[in-house]
């Protein structure tokens, strides 16, 4: 939890913002840089002094480069210059391969990685790798502006759905690449219904409560030991084939299960429905869903220097020690203490931008180093999440290693954390306490529900699915029962809000000189996803059809387009895309297989959310 600060951040406050596009990405971005502050836009749109929405050519200000339209352009003006992002449907793979959300998600694996369940490969109704384009792209306008040098003239972030759909699908491509330790990847799964037809998750961190609950139902003790290997395995593969003996189990009546699952410690959750959660947040009238990231100012600045010896931040100054060869943040520290997906890649990004990433690991390293699958004697998973970061060992549950982290903290932009809740204030590591330290530092933690919720079960994706809307948006027919991917797409996506959050913190630390408190949940994240589907409270409209098998493989249709002729709008119009069906680096087709790289440890690596270096803004 974050603490309580003065005021709420705004840094895009009073300056003038200009979003060009249609698509779920210009649409995220141009959201989001109001929800900032800032004053928005459409392209070319003038204002009541008859100058453009971004300034003088604004139209010209993001590049666009060749081939078709990008699928969003956004630029601002301010005191250190104009900065802007081009979100391109295709910016690493050729532009013929993905051109709209279902090419995106047919090549870069995501169909295959949601199919996992399924048996084959299925589409994802919500705009997953679009709505994470957008996200990269205001990330990429924000760090400009955060921490670009002034006098190096216009700058533009580039991104992709390409790179945002290759990072969504990111450990499962490291996974593919392992040498050892590869579950099953059959189908079935979760959710579990109960005699009188509630669906529901449950979550378990531990053998020992998973096993305790299962005999207390009365499943056998193989049924239980098999399902928890693939249960357990289900984060790393999007794949858990349970034995249909524990679906047989749990047909009691609700309450009784309920009571089972508190007893014996596995945490329960009822999947609730879009019409539900839409009552939840009060979406009707002018209502619109809630921000995507708690960001709150830190305390005033000390004009010269603070108790502590760590110097305060001037305003409309970058730090003394940039490295902008590294990118808009080279040159920032980044403290991180993370666990599983979502806080290790919200420091991730902070790094592929620039920033020194240093983790703070407990005694012996992280356990999660050492979890299959793995490549070499390393995990995959955690490879792909943590390569490239500095690491250091500190017990932050003795008073000794709590100095020393508050040590470190000194001389820290950054301190990230995705603790369970409670946590930091039990320590004494929570914002008010490193604020005390560092006024100056931009204090991050990723959640699972952001005090949103009461009295909540435990923060992982897939409970996080079943709250808030995401498993029953997702059914692909209105009759089917409700099926949540077992892709980590909100971990993924929380993530990137995080890291969002962060830049956003940056901004305001180079405007006012105060650090920030600043938080994002993987409840923000699912309610980002389902925004058009909270607002309307009508189903994803079908416009994206599965993949089909073809002769040589499965292949799928461009996604419908509403305002075109009968056929496109029906989705059948236009070539037929490939649909990538294996994520290991020889099934791969030319053009992604090149694309990707090799760690040292074996581990395949897909290429930056980000183009290399800043690109100049054309006039």
């Amino acid at each position: 939890m974050i603490h309580p600060v003065v005021e709420k951040l705004a840094p895009l406050s009073g300056r003038r913002c200009a979003v060009a596009g249609t698509s779920t990405a210009a649409r995220v971005v141009r959201d989001h840089l109001r929800r900032l502050g800032g004053d928005v836009a459409a392209a070319g749109a003038e204002d009541e002094d008859g100058e453009t929405a971004g300034g003088d050519g604004a139209e010209d200000h993001c590049p666009e480069g060749p081939g078709p339209a990008p699928a969003a352009r956004a630029w601002t003006h301010g005191p250190f210059g104009t900065a802007g992002t081009v979100v391109r449907w295709a910016d690493v793979l050729p532009a013929d391969l993905v051109h709209d959300e279902a090419s995106a998600q047919a090549v870069c694996g995501i169909m295959q990685v949601h199919g996992r369940r399924h048996g084959r490969p299925r589409a994802l109704p919500l705009d997953v790798a679009g709505t994470a384009a957008g996200v990269l792209g205001t990330i990429g306008l924000l760090s400009q502006l955060a921490c670009a040098d002034p006098d190096a003239g216009r700058q533009a972030a580039a991104t992709g759905v390409d790179r945002a759909a290759l990072l969504l699908t990111a450990h499962y491509l490291a996974v593919a690449s392992a040498d050892s330790g590869l579950p099953d990847c059959g189908p079935g799964g979760p959710p579990f219904r109960s005699l009188d037809g509630v669906w529901f998750e449950i979550e378990a961190l531990q053998a020992e409560p998973w096993a305790r609950f299962w005999a207390a139902l009365g499943a056998s003790r193989e049924a239980a030991r098999d399902g928890w290997r693939s249960f357990a395995a289900r984060f790393s593969v999007a794949a858990a084939p349970l034995p249909p003996e524990l679906h047989t189990a749990v047909r009691r009546p609700w309450d009784e299960v309920r009571r089972l699952a508190g007893q014996y410690g596995v945490s329960i959750c009822p999947i609730t429905t879009i019409a539900e959660r839409r009552r939840e947040l009060g979406l009707d009238g002018t209502a619109e869903p809630p921000d995507p990231w708690l960001l709150r100012s830190g305390p005033a600045p000390d004009t010269s220097t603070s108790t502590s010896g760590a110097a305060a931040v001037p305003p409309a100054a970058p730090r003394s020690g940039a490295r902008p060869e590294r990118g808009p943040l080279g040159g920032l520290v980044v403290l991180e203490a993370g666990r599983r997906i979502q806080g290790p890649l919200a420091a991730h990004l902070l790094r592929l931008l620039g920033a020194e990433v240093i983790r703070v690991e407990p005694p012996g390293g992280d356990p999660m180093r050492g979890m299959p699958p793995l490549c070499g004697d390393h995990s995959a998973v955690w490879l792909a999440l943590n390569h490239g970061k500095d690491a250091v060992e500190v017990d932050i549950k003795s008073e000794r290693g709590r100095r020393e982290l508050l040590a470190a903290v000194r001389g820290a932009d950054v301190f990230l954390h995705n603790w369970a809740p409670g946590a930091a204030e039990r320590l004494g590591l929570d914002g008010a306490a490193l604020h005390r330290v560092n006024p100056a530092l931009v204090y991050a933690h990723t959640s699972g529900w952001s005090d949103a919720v009461p009295a909540p079960p435990l923060g992982t994706d897939f409970m996080v699915q079943a709250r808030s809307g995401v498993a029953d948006a997702l059914r692909h027919d209105p009759g089917e029962p409700p099926r949540p991917t077992l892709m980590t797409v909100l971990d993924s996506l929380g993530g990137m809000l995080g890291a969002e959050a962060v830049v956003a913190g940056l901004l305001h630390r180079r405007l006012t000189g105060r650090g920030s408190a600043v938080e994002s949940s993987l409840l923000s994240a699912a309610t980002l996803l389902l925004d058009p589907v909270l607002r309307s409270g009508r189903p994803p409209d079908g416009r994206r059809p599965d993949p089909v098998p073809a002769a040589d493989g499965w292949t799928t249709l461009p996604d419908a387009d509403p305002s075109g002729p009968p056929a496109r709008r029906a989705g059948h119009d236009g070539p037929a895309i490939p649909v990538t069906t294996s994520l290991r680096a020889a099934d791969l087709c030319g053009p992604l297989a090149a694309v990707l790289t090799t760690s040292v440890h074996g581990c395949v690596l897909p290429p930056s959310p980000w183009s290399a270096g800043p690109t100049r803004i054309r006039r």
